[in-house]
């Protein structure tokens, strides 16, 4: 399904790295220290408060210290 603007993009991103993150149980501090971003950074992605971009770099470390496929953080449950 094609999202219909940045904003809703964002947010789906962000809930679901937030789900996997969860599921993985680690804390946001721990989750961007092994990503090696910001927590902030991190903060805002979950927060889907994000109102730029989002480098496929930073989600695709995300990802892989999540140890699940890039294409997940797409999804809309």
């Amino acid at each position: 399904m094609p999202f219909i603007n940045d904003t809703d993009l964002y947010k789906v991103i962000g809930t679901n790295i937030k789900k996997y993150r969860e599921q993985a149980k680690l804390t946001q501090v721990q989750l961007a220290e092994l990503a090696k971003i910001s927590i902030s950074y991190l903060s805002k992605i979950e927060a889907a408060r994000c109102n730029k971009s989002l480098s496929i770099s930073v989600l695709n470390q995300i990802a892989n210290v999540l140890d699940v496929d890039i294409i997940e953080f797409f999804k809309e449950e």
